[in-house]
């Protein structure tokens, strides 16, 4: 479950500009509901959640990024993007664990942003002493079951 690097041609669709996915990332990086991702393309950053047509994933590219790029439709890039923020294979044992108790919970922590993500875990490995660490777990479990994006 990491980095997917590819080679592929920006496409144009009307007026929107993007990058075709050559996979499903449900397949490479586990179901979710949004696939928030970082990378580059040609080597230049980028950051943000790959988007559906019901046909295949792709990530959008605005004017304002190609300008700067100098990356325009058509042009052969070579993109190197992976799962944005905490993911299941990276965090703690005891928070996946929770987690995956209540597949509620794990499938809307899986949908939020990174910000959300992150924020939730800071909270809960901030925990000094292993009591708080397990309420404050039982407690986001609890938040996030009830759609709750931060506490």
């Amino acid at each position: 479950m990491g980095s997917q690097t590819f080679k592929t041609k920006v496409s144009i669709s009307g007026s929107r500009v993007f990058i075709p996915i050559p996979f499903d990332p449900n397949e490479v990086w586990g179901a979710k509901q949004r696939h928030h991702i970082t990378g580059s393309i040609n080597g230049i950053a980028i950051r943000g959640a790959l988007n559906s047509d019901g046909k295949g994933y792709f990530f959008p590219l605005g004017p304002a990024w190609r300008r700067g790029a100098g990356i325009g439709p058509d042009e052969q890039v070579i993109v190197a993007i992976s799962p944005e923020g905490p993911q299941q294979d990276n965090m703690a044992q005891d928070i996946t664990a929770a987690l995956a108790s209540e597949p509620q919970a794990l499938a809307f922590f899986e949908s939020l942003p990174t910000f959300y993500r992150k924020n939730y875990i800071r909270w809960i490995e901030s925990a000094k002493r292993p009591e708080t660490r397990a309420a404050r777990i039982a407690e986001t479990v609890s938040l996030l079951k009830a759609g709750k994006r931060e506490k």
